[in-house]
């Protein structure tokens, strides 16, 4: 029995008969397979395989990109329908060649749900008009295994709850056929890219992929229904952060609205595992928008092919810290100390100065953050978002707030106490979980420490102002959490350590 693509559906349940299939993949087999049906096959790209490999031909020979250097570790390519976006994407797949890699990691947006993970398919292949291809599932299983925001499910690769199947890793698939011909993949969907989850993945990708040939591709449109100059300025930053290969600054422009791109953490994450992996820069092959085939340039959608290549084997772990690094500036901070004691003193009914806000992009960005209070040299309320769950701006006027009255070891403030409070802010980076203590450094990383239904963390200036070695700020991490000094060497522990940017009243000079 051969399985050909078939209507628009939904993953479904299938007995494969010995004969095997006219796809790469599932050949011979008698077993009930898990299959995910084309979702855009017929509207994306035509459903009829004679017509998609010739199309996807013609498109790559008309593509012309330059003579490389190195190994070719990720595209990033484009997911719109063929006829707009098809000739960018050949762009990078023009540089592939027939087995050159074993397995396929493709990250894309989730444009039909949300869940808060990156959803590796649980099924056994997907398929499009030109055959199935396989999941790698050992490869599936060990990415997983590197991190708690990356899992394996159907989540994001089904039907929606508005009845639309994810288009942007489905388009990616023929084109690859038509390239590499036998392979395997790990199709990952994100169902949100928040920095945490970025990195998560993108770490989880640098781990499990060392010493394997396989290549990531990472989906992403850009800029959507701006007039054609609006559209090249935005897409131009996007443009310049790859030319850079700087993911941080990637998310952080997304974030600031200097760009856009739906697959903007898929490419931060490609560019993250490729970094330890090998890859040491970002070749834009082609650029172009909607306008450029349908002549309408009052509302465009951009499209941008580039290619990541580096020396493999000669990766250097990715560090999360450098998400946060000291990328505050002093004007910044002090807008924000201020921000937090006249959030304080509103609450309280007492009269406050108007604070001007700087033009600074980072108070828009989520993150995770502390406001810790102080009062003649002692704690007297400290709360905060570990997670970047909302801007930082908004993560401070909360936390301000929380823990001058809502921290249940302290009597709410109250006026009198005020003016004798010193205000200080952590700004963190992505939490990550390291097996390793040794990489624990006093005084720039902070602590979580979890063991069943117990978490407890503390803050990297804690053990800085006790004094304590590594050893101590651990077991100290484990009571706060109400687990036995030690309990951090246990097998069931998991440690997870992140850094902060700490600033305070009097570090700026305002007490």
């Amino acid at each position: 029995m051969t399985i050909r693509a078939a209507t628009v559906g939904l993953v479904f349940l299938l007995t494969l008969a010995a004969a095997g299939t006219d796809g790469a993949g599932l050949k011979g087999s008698d077993m009930v397979q898990s299959i995910r049906r084309p979702a855009v096959a017929g509207q994306f790209y035509s459903s009829d395989p004679k017509e998609l490999r010739r199309e996807i031909e013609q498109y790559i020979g008309e593509a012309d990109p330059p003579a490389l250097e190195g190994d070719i570790f990720a595209l990033i390519s484009p997911h719109a329908g063929y006829m707009y976006s098809g000739h960018v994407a050949a762009w990078g797949y023009s540089l592939l060649e027939e087995n050159q890699f074993e397995t396929v990691v493709l990250i894309s947006p989730c444009h039909v749900e949300y869940f808060r993970f990156a959803s590796i398919y649980d099924g056994d292949a997907y398929e499009t008009p030109l055959g199935l291809v396989d999941i790698d599932k050992n490869l599936s299983e060990e990415i997983a295994s590197r991190s708690d925001l990356v899992k394996i499910g159907p989540d994001g690769h089904g039907t929606g709850p508005r009845g639309r199947g994810e288009h942007s890793l489905e388009v990616q698939i023929p084109f690859l056929q038509v390239t590499l011909g036998d392979f395997r993949i790990v199709p990952i969907v994100m169902g949100d890219q928040s920095a945490d989850i970025v990195d998560g993945l993108g770490e989880a990708l640098a781990v499990a992929l060392d010493g394997r040939n396989v290549l990531i591709v990472a989906s992403t449109d850009l800029s959507h229904f701006h007039d054609d100059a609006s559209a090249r300025k935005l897409d131009g930053e996007f443009i310049e952060k790859l030319e850079a290969f700087d993911a941080v600054g990637l998310m952080r422009s997304i974030s600031a609205g200097k760009t856009e791109a739906c697959g903007g953490g898929p490419s931060a994450a490609a560019m993250i595992a490729s970094t330890g992996l090998g890859g040491t820069g970002c070749t834009v092959l082609k650029y172009a928008n909607s306008g450029d085939v349908s002549g309408d340039r009052e509302s465009v959608v951009g499209y941008v092919s580039a290619v990541i290549t580096g020396v493999r084997g000669s990766g250097s772990s990715y560090i999360q810290e450098e998400s946060v690094g000291n990328d505050v500036d002093r004007e910044t901070r002090i807008f924000l100390l201020r921000y937090a004691r006249s959030v304080i003193r509103e609450n309280l009914g007492m009269e406050t100065d108007e604070i001007k806000r700087p033009e600074s992009p980072i108070l828009m960005e989520k993150r995770g953050g502390f406001v810790t209070l102080k009062k003649n040299g002692r704690l007297r309320g400290c709360i905060g978002y570990i997670d970047a769950v909302k801007p930082l701006l908004d993560t401070v006027g909360e936390m301000a707030c929380s823990a001058a009255f809502s921290d249940y070891r302290f009597d709410p403030v109250i006026k009198e106490e005020v003016d004798d409070l010193v205000i200080e802010i952590s700004v963190l980076s992505p939490v990550r979980e390291t097996k390793d203590t040794s990489e624990i450094e006093v005084g720039r990383h902070g602590i979580i420490i979890s063991g069943g239904d117990r978490r407890g963390l503390l803050l990297p200036q804690v053990a800085a102002e006790y004094g304590w070695d590594r050893n101590t700020f651990l077991d100290q991490t484990c009571v706060k959490a109400g687990l036995a000094p030690g309990a951090w060497k246990d097998a069931g522990t998991t440690i997870e350590i992140f850094s902060a940017e700490i600033f305070s009243e009097e570090d700026m000079g305002l007490r």
